[in-house]
């Protein structure tokens, strides 16, 4: 076996054993890999929260399995994985609670006062059509998500979410700043 083979077949068990050890963490230590470009690439913690989420958390959450979830794992917008809905975990910010008033136009607005970097599409990025969440209050137990990533699939399009989906606080263990 020539050296060059070897030194690849070592480079793929070596890397096979790091994707098992994260592996093995996200199901055992609270870690999860973050590929998308909602938030900072690479290694996450859920840290567990013992109150109710406020504005400002970055939290995992979550999402039900309604037509919006089914929707975005199809389109490639969101990762398949195993919460209940079919997804993996998301990371998103908690912009509005409980009782506060979101109104979509070109941008949100949380009673009252614009949401930077919040504009709200009409089309993916492939051209086909986004719903757009109505606006409205949030609702008891619920909380509204945000990333500043201008693509990113959050609450502009799904709208508030249950806030008893969260898993816990988003943590960077070990990721690429962008």
């Amino acid at each position: 076996m020539g050296r060059q083979r070897k030194i690849a077949i070592g480079a793929l068990a070596v890397g096979a054993g790091i994707l098992s050890a994260l592996a093995a963490g996200g199901l055992w230590g609270g870690l999860r890999v973050n590929l998308t470009p909602s938030y900072p690439l690479g290694i996450w913690r859920i840290q567990p929260i013992d109150r109710e989420a406020v504005i400002g958390d970055l939290v995992f959450i979550c999402p039900p399995g309604t037509p919006a979830f089914v929707l975005g794992v199809e389109r490639g917008y969101l990762p398949a994985g195993l919460c209940p809905s079919g997804t993996a975990p998301l990371i998103k910010s908690v912009v509005a609670v409980a009782g506060q008033v979101v109104k979509v136009e070109d941008t949100i607005a949380i009673d009252g006062i614009e949401l930077q970097n919040s504009g709200v599409r009409s089309t993916d990025a492939q051209g086909r059509p986004l719903s757009v969440f109505a606006g409205g209050q949030v609702p008891p137990g619920s909380v509204f998500l945000h990333s500043d990533f201008g693509g990113s699939y959050d609450s502009r399009y799904f709208g508030p979410l249950p806030a008893d989906g969260i898993l816990g606080l988003a943590a960077p263990v070990l990721v690429l700043a962008p």
